[in-house]
């Protein structure tokens, strides 16, 4: 089976890789509904998402990059059943627990926790990220990367990075020293500002992550739901055609789903 991604929204996607299915950052707010950031901030959704919970696939587990309203939000918390894993970091995992999700998982940088079903494995392991520019990291959740290894009978058949509410920090420079051969990446883009602050990649920090990185395939998400959301998804593909890997970009809408192969 072909790894796929469906694309619903904001950067909550479902992942269909060997036999798991996996969901990431699960937003369902509708357009008009407001997300809750933090520290007395809030952002109305311009967008509407592709599925419903309801709509959802069986699922194995959810991925979480953080614990933000625009990532983990007040219909997921009511909607998702409580005993589903959530990977996360340990920070998100403490608040998760205390809501009812006694499944959370929260991993320390570069630790994995692993799904099993007959010969497959898919290992999840959690990667530096960092939401905001210096001291004003401190003020916001904790952020995780996630690569996604998928093996069969030992044998390592797919692997996935997805970026997370990430920056371009320099400690993201040890993601392809320790992880080489990377076949796709799902990057966070929007160059999110609050109060001129940007708070995720824009379209030139996405570019150079992916030059980092050097995956076959990039998938670009998490780039027009919100109006903090200020680089539009147009101009990280002029990015990347100025650059010279816009052949390796490829673009997807809510409710298409692609293959993660080139």
């Amino acid at each position: 089976m072909t790894p796929e991604v469906t694309f619903i929204g904001t950067a909550t996607t479902v992942l269909r890789l060997g036999g798991f299915t996996l969901l990431t950052d699960p937003n369902f707010l509708h357009r008009g509904q407001r997300a809750y950031l933090g520290k007395g901030l809030w952002s109305k959704r311009s967008t509407d998402p592709a599925l419903t919970i309801p709509e959802l696939p069986a699922l194995d587990a959810v991925v979480l990059s953080h614990l933000h309203g625009d990532h983990f939000d007040r219909v997921a918390r009511r909607g998702l059943d409580r005993a589903l894993p959530i990977v996360t970091t340990p920070q998100a995992e403490r608040k998760l627990r205390r809501w009812g999700f006694r499944a959370a998982k929260g991993l320390p940088t570069w630790r994995s926790h692993e799904l099993r079903r007959g010969d497959g494995t898919l290992r999840l392991t959690a990667l530096p990220g960092q939401h905001g520019p210096g001291v004003l990291d401190r003020l916001l959740p904790d952020v995780m990367g996630t690569l996604v290894d998928l093996e069969h009978a030992g044998e390592r058949r797919f692997r996935l990075y997805v970026t997370g509410d990430t920056l371009r920090r320099p400690q993201l420079a040890q993601i392809p020293e320790r992880f080489p051969d990377i076949d796709a990446m799902l990057i966070h883009l929007g160059g999110t500002k609050v109060a001129g602050i940007l708070l995720t990649m824009d379209a030139r920090q996405g570019a150079e992550v992916v030059e980092l990185i050097r995956p076959r395939l990039t998938v670009p998400i998490h780039y027009d739901d919100y109006p903090v959301f200020r680089s539009p998804l147009r101009h990280f593909v002029e990015e990347a055609r100025r650059r010279g890997f816009v052949r390796q970009v490829r673009t997807i809408h809510r409710g298409e789903t692609v293959p993660l192969t080139p």
